[in-house]
């Protein structure tokens, strides 16, 4: 058996890839999904709670930029469960 070069080496290392089983594709994307969609729900539904007082406070942080927040930070966790599917 011939010694394995360094160029055999790096060639078998760009060969490798590496490839998930559904399982685990779809639970990691179910997961990723479901949190996007909890964060979502009650994040909305905690703002409305505390509307009042946000109003109220001396915050420049109002309940638009607050409800941007929570919309941009679930449809991130969204996109990523849909890219865990299918990537």
């Amino acid at each position: 058996m011939a010694p394995t070069t360094d160029k055999d080496a790096k060639r078998l290392v760009a060969e490798e890839t590496y490839d998930d089983c559904l399982a685990c594709r779809v639970t990691g994307s179910a997961a990723f999904m479901g949190l996007g969609v909890y964060s979502y729900y009650t994040g909305m539904s905690n703002l409305q709670k505390q509307e009042k007082t946000i109003m109220q406070s001396a915050s420049r942080f109002k309940m638009g930029p607050r409800r941007f927040g929570i919309a941009s930070i679930s449809a991130t966790l969204v996109g990523m469960g849909i890219w865990r599917a299918f990537n």
